[in-house]
């Protein structure tokens, strides 16, 4: 008679617990309430499965410990939960000196903004309800006649970003005859996430028409490319470059002046966008949309996410007749903004009718106008601290620098600005420690992101308001030195 096969060690050692027996656990029940009876099975069938396998890939692995421990089942659980509910999207301190981040959000709302969204959040609205008439309404009346009374234009439209206002205009005025738009060599920018005007022509399906060279177009190129088939000329405003030297382009008046006497829509890419002369606030001079459309544009498309200071949009204005049959393109629906967009939107815009107080109201424009004076006085407060918690590891000092407005805004020009530097040591310098800290600012509860450069990493203190220093300095003694450079 043959005897039974022994059982491995392995299989003997699994001694789990059932779904149902961890299930009635008073702690399980408590998980049940918080993120529901099924996806708390769902966790625990899934780490009773990655225990059974390591458990037959371990021989004996818990042969010694008896049946699983429940409690510690359910905490398991409950940590892998938790984990699973924190959202990606985190709140960070922007120290890196560029104040309109692209891949930080850019713009920061002002608070009348915030209490706006907020309400429409959690409230109806008349977004597309006409309460005068009963009817259906158009969601670009909430904002067309603020952004008609701060640019001087007849109407105005609005969607998703600024790259969405240009493929529109685009393919609503050549997209549809395949026509010709001439554009300066000089002006055919590209600008972050490889968005290139070229290939939005294509998109769009209008035809470019290049004319000039790079540094140098002239008036005649303009005329003289003017054909049957044109259906457009644009200027882009070069917001993320500046070419100098032996250059030469063409004012907006001459060419709107060439196309009202050839029958030709001049179009304006602004980019950033400024509803205010910069320089009435100490900061370099980036033409405006109110000259824009006074020196004769016929539309003109900017961003409401950069210099505006609110949030992401690409906004229209311009010649009336223009901006209904904009309205008129199906592509208008894809790239429309919702309540959000334009709930933000509309304070924001409330603000620059008042632009005595636009400073102190509008958080972009705070930012940008900060004193250096009130940046040098944080980072000598902060010098200590952050000094203490990183050790002898590193060498903190509190220096002048040089911010960046950003978002392709004004690229030449930098604001005078302070912060701190944080230098390795000597004997710490080949172990990469700045990239080690830089590593842990990052994984703080709510990271610090800075830039390294010269051999140092630099924290700009434009970004960082008064309100936010208690909070930012309590951070600081999560830092250890010994973390950074393996315990030397």
């Amino acid at each position: 008679m043959m005897q039974p096969e022994s059982t491995p060690a392995t299989q003997r050692a699994v001694k789990l617990p059932s779904v149902d027996k961890l299930m009635l656990d008073p702690s399980a029940l408590l998980l049940t309430e918080k993120y529901g009876r099924t996806r708390v099975v769902n966790e625990v069938r899934k780490l009773l499965a990655e225990l059974r396998v390591e458990a037959l890939s371990h021989a004996g692995a818990m042969e010694k410990a008896g049946e699983a421990d429940i409690s510690t089942i359910v905490s398991s659980v409950s940590e892998r939960l938790r984990q699973a509910d924190v959202s990606p999207l985190k709140c960070v301190y922007n120290l890196t000196g560029t104040v309109l981040h692209t891949n930080l959000g850019r713009a920061l709302l002002p608070d009348v903004a915030v209490q706006a969204v907020m309400q429409a959040l959690s409230s109806p609205m008349n977004l597309e309800f006409d309460l005068e008439t009963g009817k259906r309404g158009d969601r670009d009346d909430l904002v067309e006649d603020l952004l008609c009374e701060l640019t001087g234009a007849e109407a105005a439209t609005v969607v998703n970003n600024n790259a969405a206002a240009v493929l529109l205009l685009l393919s609503t005025l050549a997209g549809e005859h395949h026509g010709e738009v001439i554009v300066s060599r000089g002006e055919l920018v590209e600008i972050g996430g490889a968005f290139r005007i070229p290939d939005i022509m294509l998109r769009a399906g209008a035809k470019l028409h290049e004319i000039g060279t790079t540094n140098r177009t002239h008036l005649a190129d303009y005329a003289n490319a003017i054909n049957p088939q044109t259906a457009l000329m644009m200027k882009v405003h070069c917001s993320n470059y500046a070419i100098s030297g032996f250059t030469k382009s063409v004012d907006l008046e001459q060419i709107a002046v060439l196309g009202r006497e050839r029958g030709i829509p001049t179009a304006v890419d602004l980019g950033s966008g400024t509803l205010v002369d910069l320089s009435e606030y100490g900061l370099p001079r980036e033409p405006t949309v109110r000259e824009t459309v006074a020196a004769g544009a016929d539309l003109v498309t900017f961003s409401g996410d950069k210099l505006l200071g609110g949030p992401q949009a690409g906004i229209i204005v311009g010649r009336a007749d223009l901006i209904a049959k904009i309205k008129r393109n199906p592509l208008k629906r894809a790239l429309r903004v919702g309540k959000l967009t334009l709930a933000a939107l509309e304070p924001v815009l409330a603000l620059y009718r008042a632009p005595e107080m636009l400073r102190d109201r509008l958080t972009t424009l705070r930012l940008l106008t900060r004193p250096r004076a009130d940046m040098q006085q944080q980072a000598e407060q902060l010098l200590p601290l952050l000094q203490q918690a990183l050790g002898s590891a590193y060498l903190v000092s509190a220096e002048a620098m040089l911010s960046q407005i950003g978002s392709g805004a004004l690229p030449v020009d930098q604001l005078p600005s302070y912060g701190l530097s944080i230098r390795a040591a000597l004997e710490h310098k080949q172990s990469n420690a700045l990239g080690k800290l830089e590593k842990l600012l990052r994984d703080l509860p709510r990271p610090v992101l800075g830039r390294i450069a010269q051999d140092a990493l630099w924290l700009d203190l434009r970004c960082l308001e008064a309100a936010q220093q208690p909070e930012f300095a309590q951070q600081l003694g999560l830092l250890r030195a010994s973390h950074l450079t393996g315990g030397q």
